[in-house]
């Protein structure tokens, strides 16, 4: 009972405390924990770079650092799930001259995303569809897009057909595609949600699929898994002919796992509008 009590109390901390001091002990958890040897030292493995600027998580530090070791070609993406548009995987890239397309389902967040990227949209840079995906639409969006062939950057991120979408995907050959996974689900465990094109996330832990299922879709499809965030929200596949030599090998779940560490997760720096 005490150690229940002793949680709840750090609990209510937590909450409450700003958000400047959260992310001094989440700093230095990281650094006490994560980075103070070990599997971590290896300076191939990816999730030693992780940083925090438009992403949830250190996405914007894993994605800066796989394109420093491969070099940008295109420098296109596409983003499925991009909520608001201040807060996902490529409005950063965005920022930095990429371009690319958003599809988003909430008509919400949409509108949200004019006002918030309104520059990006009007220049041409960004295209934004609002449009339910599935593993029949998928497709035809990104022709219509006019987004086929190269691009540098796939990101999916939907909290649930995330492995069907990707499995679909034929017009567009990324480079790097980044990946939420079902951390739930250790190395080892071939778990995949059924497809259900109407599912809709209720934040049961019922989504997605395990890191070892995609491993292996990644590699029907030609990619290695090169790396995950340290919350176990992220997997990061690279396409097999230029991954090795320039990250942590072996490409495996049992390699790359991490498990979910939630509590590792910083309070994003909202904004206006992306600048």
């Amino acid at each position: 009972m005490r150690l229940l009590q002793v949680v709840v109390s750090l609990l209510k901390v937590w909450q409450q405390a700003p958000a400047q001091i959260l992310d001094l002990l989440i700093d230095e958890y990281r650094q006490r924990h994560l980075y103070s040897g070990g599997r971590y030292a290896d300076p191939l493995r990816l999730s030693r770079y992780e940083a925090q600027i438009y992403s949830q998580n250190g996405e914007d530090g894993l994605i800066a650092e796989c394109f420093r070791r491969l070099g940008a070609h295109s420098r296109r993406f596409v983003e499925i799930g991009v909520g608001d548009g201040l807060e996902n995987n490529t409005a950063l890239l965005l920022t930095q001259g990429w371009s690319g397309v958003w599809l988003e389902s909430s008509p919400r967040r949409v509108r949200l995303i004019h006002a918030n990227a309104q520059m990006f949209v009007q220049q041409g840079q960004l295209s934004v569809r609002q449009a339910l995906v599935t593993s029949e639409n998928i497709n035809p969006l990104l022709a219509s897009s006019l987004v086929t062939g190269d691009i540098d950057l796939l990101s999916i991120d939907i909290d649930g057909n995330d492995y069907w979408i990707w499995q679909s995907i034929a017009v567009v050959e990324p480079r790097v595609v980044v990946i939420e996974y079902n951390a739930r689900y250790p190395p080892g465990l071939l778990w995949i949600m059924p497809y259900n094109p109407r599912h809709q996330f209720r934040d049961d832990g019922y989504f997605g699929a395990s890191l070892s299922a995609l491993e292996e879709l990644g590699r029907q499809k030609g990619y290695v898994l090169v790396g995950c965030d340290f919350n176990g929200t992220n997997a990061f596949f690279v396409r097999q002919e230029l991954a090795g030599g320039k990250f942590c090998a072996p490409f495996v779940a049992e390699n790359h796992y991490e498990p979910p560490r939630h509590f590792l997760r910083r309070r994003p720096a909202r904004r206006n509008r992306l600048a």
